[in-house]
């Protein structure tokens, strides 16, 4: 089953393997996740941060979380107004 959630930022960090994604779940909550992808390997995205259970009840406390959990995430690369 895929999942449902809406993406409101997704985040690449340096070289384009690390990304987080910021997202909405169906229900109205936030959460975010950390993933990885080796280019040499098809397989795409995998969760390396084990974040996604968290539940945040606004974006705002969702990228708090996110800058306090994950060490390379910088905030100012957020577009304004996303």
């Amino acid at each position: 089953m895929a999942h449902a959630h809406t993406v409101l930022h997704s985040i690449n960090h340096d070289g384009d393997t690390i990304c987080v994604d910021v997202f909405r779940r169906p229900n109205g909550t936030f959460g975010f996740e950390e993933f990885r992808r080796d280019p040499e390997d098809g397989r795409g995205w995998f969760a390396i941060g084990h974040y996604g259970h968290k539940t945040f009840s606004s974006v705002e406390a969702a990228l708090d979380a996110t800058i306090a959990h994950v060490g390379w995430f910088d905030a100012s690369r957020l577009t304004p107004g996303a």
